[in-house]
C-alpha cells in the first residue's frame, strides 16, 4: 500500500511525529537528508512499526501515494528552503509540501507563492506541544490553501491533541502564512506566560523567603484553581525537583540565563509594524536579553544600590496576591495576543478567527490552560469582540483581582525585585481603561519640534500652532 504521509526531517520532532502518524493506522515514510538518522531511526524508534525508511528523494516519491503530501520538519529559515529545493524536482503538480517548524510568516507567504506557481500546493503549519506531544498529540495550525487543508484535515486531526470535550486541536487557520502568523502569537504568549510565572516565583522566594518545595506546594494548589495549565503544571514539578547529587533544589543550580529562538522577538517586531500595544510580550522577550548580560549584571550587583528583597510582612497575604496578580496578568497577555490576531490578521488578509484558535489551543500546546475556555466562550458569545478585557466574565474577574495584582506589584518595586511583565500588564490594563491619556502633551510636542499637527476636542479640523509666538 502507497503510503499517505512522507515526513522530511527525522530529528527530535520529526521521528516523533512520524511515530504518532503510524499509531494511527496512516502508512508513513521516513527521508532524511542525512542517511545516518534515518537508519537510526528505522532501526531504533521506528523499530517494530510500518514505517517505511527510504535514502533518496526518488524513493520518497515512489513509496507516497498521489497527491503527495510531505510533511518538512527542519530548523527554520534556509534549511527549509534547501529542502524544498532538494525536493521540487520529483515533484508533480498537485503535491503538497507542509512546514511544520516555527518558520516566520513572511517567509511562509513567499513559499505558498512561489510553489502554487509551480503548480504545488505549499502549507504552513505551526505544531506546539514539544517532544510529548508530537508524538502523543499536538496543537496543530495549518495555513495554506483550502484545498491542501481538505486533503490534510483526516491525518491531521487524527493525530492532534484532544480537549476534554474530545474536539481534536487542530483547525483551519487561513491562507498563505496564516499558521505560522497564529504560532508566532502562541510562542509570544508562551513568553509572557513564562515570565510572569518566574516573576511570581522570585518574588515569592525572594521577598516572602519561601523556599522552592514550599512554592512547589503554592503553584501546585494553583493548578487545582483558576491558574490551571501545562505552564503552572510544570513549574511546580521543576520547583519540586531535588538534585540527586547535592540534595539541592535542581532549579537553583541552573544558571539563570534563558535563551530564546526568535518567535518571541518576531512577534514583538510585528506587533509594533501592525500598531497592536502587546507590552506583556515585549517585557518578556526584553527579560531573556536581560538575562543574557549575566556577567555584567554579577559585576553591577557589586556597585548599584537598591532595597534589600526581604521583609515582605504578611507572607499569606503576598502569596494570595500573586496568584490574582498572575491570573490578571495572564488574561491582559491573552487580550494582548488576540488582539494582535485581530488587528494583522486584517492587514495580511489571513481571516483569523480568534475563537477557532482558543479551540485549538486547550490541548497539546505549551500554552493550553482553563482559561482558554473561557476566552473561547467569550469570542462564541461575541465573535468581533475588539479585547477580551471587554468581555462581562473576563473583565469581572480581573476587576476582582485588583487589589491583590497592585498589591503584588508594590511590594516587589518596594523590595527592588524587577517584575517587568506583570508591571507591563497591569499598565496595559490602567491605559485600555483611561479615556485620556498624556497623548494630547506627546502630541504638542511632536507639532512643537516637527509641525506634525493635531486635532482638537473642540472643533473638527487639523491643526498646527507656532509656537515660539507665545514662549
Amino acid at each position: 500500500m502507497d503510503c499517505r504521509m512522507g515526513v522530511v526531517g527525522l530529528g527530535v520532532m520529526g521521528s516523533s511525529l512520524a511515530r504518532n502518524i503510524e499509531g494511527k493506522g496512516i502508512p508513513v515514510a521516513g527521508y532524511d537528508l542525512d542517511p545516518a538518522k534515518t537508519r537510526a531511526f528505522i532501526e531504533g524508534p521506528a523499530r517494530g512499526t510500518a514505517i517505511v525508511g527510504v535514502d533518496r528523494p526518488e524513493r520518497l516519491m515512489a513509496a507516497l501515494e498521489r497527491p503527495r503530501r510531505i510533511l518538512i520538519m527542519v530548523p527554520a529559515g534556509h534549511a527549509v528552503d534547501s529542502v524544498i529545493a532538494h525536493l521540487r524536482p520529483h515533484l508533480q503538480p498537485g503535491d503538497i509540501l507542509i512546514d511544520g517548524g516555527n518558520s516566520l510568516f513572511r517567509h511562509t507567504d513567499r513559499r505558498c507563492d512561489e510553489l502554487a506557481a509551480a503548480g504545488f500546493l505549499f502549507v504552513g503549519a505551526g505544531v506546539s506541544g514539544g517532544e510529548e506531544g508530537a508524538l502523543r498529540g499536538p496543537s496543530i495550525m495549518p495555513g495554506g490553501p483550502r484545498d491542501a487543508w481538505r486533503a490534510l484535515a483526516d491525518i491531521f486531526r487524527a493525530i492532534a491533541a484532544r480537549a476534554d470535550d474530545g474536539e481534536p486541536c487542530v483547525e483551519y487557520m487561513g491562507p498563505r502564512g496564516a499558521g505560522h502568523y497564529v504560532k508566532m502569537v502562541h510562542n509570544g504568549i508562551e513568553y509572557g506566560d513564562m515570565q510572569l510565572i518566574a516573576e511570581a516565583y522570585d518574588v515569592l522566594h525572594r521577598g516572602a523567603g519561601l523556599t522552592a518545595p514550599e512554592i512547589a506546594e503554592v503553584f501546585a494548589s494553583w493548578n487545582d484553581g483558576e491558574l490551571q495549565s501545562y505552564l503552572v503544571e510544570i513549574t511546580a514539578r521543576i520547583l519540586a525537583r531535588v538534585d540527586e547529587h547535592t540534595g539541592q533544589p535542581l532549579v537553583e543550580l541552573i544558571v539563570d540565563e534563558a535563551q530564546q529562538k526568535g518567535t518571541g522577538k518576531w512577534m514583538s517586531k510585528t506587533a509594533v509594524d501592525a500598531g497592536a500595544p502587546v507590552p506583556t510580550i515585549n517585557a518578556a522577550v526584553e527579560a531573556r536579553m536581560l538575562s543574557a548580560l549575566k556577567t555584567e549584571r554579577v559585576v553591577a550587583s557589586e556597585t548599584l544600590g537598591g532595597p534589600s528583597p526581604s521583609g515582605a510582612g504578611d507572607r499569606a497575604r503576598l502569596v494570595a496576591a500573586a496568584r490574582q496578580a498572575l491570573y490578571a496578568s495572564k488574561i491582559t497577555s491573552y487580550a494582548q495576543g488576540m488582539s494582535m490576531l485581530r488587528i494583522a490578521s486584517e492587514e495580511f488578509g489571513y481571516g483569523i478567527d480568534p475563537g477557532s484558535v482558543a479551540k485549538i489551543w486547550r490541548a497539546g500546546c505549551i500554552i493550553r490552560a482553563s482559561l482558554l475556555g473561557d476566552i473561547m466562550r467569550a469570542f462564541a458569545l461575541a465573535p468581533a469582540l475588539v479585547n477580551l478585557l471587554l468581555d462581562e466574565v473576563l473583565r469581572d474577574a480581573v476587576a476582582s483581582r485588583q487589589d491583590g495584582w497592585r498589591h503584588f506589584i508594590q511590594t516587589a518595586i518596594g523590595m527592588g525585585i524587577p517584575v517587568a511583565a506583570t508591571s507591563a500588564s497591569l499598565a496595559y490594563y490602567d491605559a485600555y481603561r483611561t479615556a485620556r491619556l498624556p497623548a494630547n502633551l506627546t502630541q504638542a510636542q511632536r507639532d512643537y519640534f516637527g509641525a506634525h499637527t493635531y486635532h482638537r476636542l473642540d472643533r473638527a479640523g487639523v491643526f498646527h500652532t507656532k509656537w515660539t509666538r507665545h514662549t
